[in-house]
């Protein structure tokens, strides 16, 4: 069973998501705000990450890039509305795996999710090991 964090300010659409997802085997912890999704996102271990670009405390674009300075190579997913390319390029260039567009199909979200979470990131660029930080 595959865990991730859904951190999107519409409730609904993130009750939505997170019942779909539940049908499919995909549990989700879930945070409205940017803050909130950081810090459960630093505290837990995820195979996968979905994030709305715009939140509130903390857009999404700030947490993706947050989360690969701290280290956290953890699939990152964008769920916004903003098609423009110059907006998906803003994405991927702090660390987003994968961008989709709302709106979209509950199928494809969960066939994204699997296809994130059997690979990592890559884009860590720090290492720990007990005290040792590179």
């Amino acid at each position: 069973m595959l865990q991730t964090l859904l951190v999107e300010d519409d409730v609904d659409l993130a009750t939505t998501i997170v019942e779909y997802l539940e049908l499919e085997s995909v549990l989700c912890d879930y945070a409205a705000t940017g803050s909130a999704g950081l810090r459960l996102a630093l505290g837990n271990e995820y195979d996968a990450i979905m994030l709305d670009l715009n939140l509130p405390l903390l857009d999404g674009l700030s947490l993706c890039e947050r989360l690969r300075r701290e280290g956290n190579d953890t699939p990152v997913l964008m769920l916004t509305a903003r098609e423009r390319l110059e907006d998906k390029l803003a994405g991927f260039a702090v660390g987003t795996d994968d961008y989709l567009v709302k709106p979209f199909e509950l199928r494809e979200l969960a066939a994204r999710l699997r296809a994130l979470a059997q690979r990592r990131s890559g884009q860590v660029r720090v290492l720990r090991y007990a005290d040792l930080v590179m």
